[in-house]
């Protein structure tokens, strides 16, 4: 009798310890193998060229290669490569930036164990799977304005403390245009100050940690 094939597993993460538990639980079901770990996003596109994986779990947030960048250089080169994001963050903008990267999955790490096994054969079947939770934020900001590139640089800038003379110096541009970005950013983010717009900058996975 053949044996059903496995789904063949690539887990990228720096921290050991997730990836540690993420082998402990594909390592015990029937239908899946774990065939290599990477531990930043340009060890994930060697392993990747390496192993052709079925199924890439990708954290985000990495040193050396970020998570982002590692998805769009392995779906440059491998347009069929499914990649499940694994996160801690539950930001709208973060989520809605690994989509358009061409993740076929969106998951929290807190909701692992069943939630993961069922999305890893989900997205391995062909189909696209997002954690509730992710869902949500999505449906909350569907309609809001999103901030301009250039607003995301004033919003980062603001974020560092920076005042807006010290920013406006810093892009080279006046005071005054500075002021009425900020003025924007306040009102398309619904924050009350700009301590406020840097918080939700954070949440929403607008800025990175």
């Amino acid at each position: 009798m053949n044996e059903t094939p496995r789904i063949r597993i690539l887990c990228v993460d720096d921290h050991p310890v997730v990836r540690q538990g993420i082998a402990g639980l594909i390592d015990v079901q029937a239908d899946m193998a774990l065939v290599g770990e990477a531990a930043n996003g340009r060890d994930a596109i060697h392993q990747f060229r390496t192993l052709k994986p079925d199924i890439t779990l990708m954290d985000l947030q990495m040193p050396e290669m970020s998570g982002f960048d590692a998805i769009s250089a392995i779906l440059g080169e491998f347009p069929d490569a499914r990649v499940v994001v694994l996160t801690t963050f539950a930001g709208d903008a973060q989520a809605l930036r690994a989509l358009k990267a061409g993740a076929r999955g969106y998951l929290l790490k807190n909701m692992l164990h069943k939630e993961l096994l069922d999305t890893i054969r989900a997205v391995y079947a062909g189909k696209k799977a997002i954690s509730p939770e992710i869902s949500y934020e999505l449906a909350e900001h569907a309609t809001d304005s999103a901030l301009t590139p250039a607003e995301v640089r004033v919003l980062r800038l603001v974020a560092g403390g920076n005042a807006n003379k010290e920013i406006a110096r810093e892009l080279h541009v006046s005071e005054e245009t500075i002021k009425g970005q900020v003025r924007n950013i306040l009102s398309k983010l619904g924050a009350k100050d700009r301590t406020h717009a840097a918080m939700i900058g954070f949440k929403r996975g607008i800025l990175d940690l």
